[in-house]
């Protein structure tokens, strides 16, 4: 059985930094990339940030190209995203997600099979 567990969601001020986490189980890192996605109430959900099970290679979404990172932590088996420069438009619900592609622009730019509960960072002074 497939989960997603999304850790580190909190309010954080403009300017900041926050690193949210994921604990997948029930499928093999080999054969399912992963990522994250966000979505507010009445706003569309984006695909932030994948990475390919493959090779690793990363997908990053323009809003947050050169601020977001995308790690993955085989040992430990742990996705991470680390988030700079936060502004208030980065106030999302964040989901952790994962299907069965090797590609991570596939997974980042289509719907995902499996999502976590999410996790909220709220960016406000």
């Amino acid at each position: 059985q497939v989960q997603l567990v999304e850790s580190g969601g909190e309010l954080v001020q403009p300017g900041g930094s926050l690193r949210l986490s994921c604990a997948p189980s029930g499928f093999s890192l080999d054969w399912y990339s992963v990522g994250w996605f966000r979505q507010a109430p009445g706003k569309e959900r984006e695909g932030v940030s994948c990475i390919s099970s493959m090779d690793g290679t990363t997908y990053y979404a323009d809003s947050v190209k050169g601020r977001f990172t995308i790690a993955r932590d085989n040992a430990k088996y742990i996705l991470y995203l680390h988030m700079t420069n936060l502004k208030p438009e980065d106030t999302d619900v964040y989901y952790c997600v994962t299907d069965r592609t090797m590609s991570a622009d596939y997974l980042c730019t289509g719907v995902p099979e499996y999502w976590g509960q999410g996790a909220q960072v709220t960016v406000s002074s």
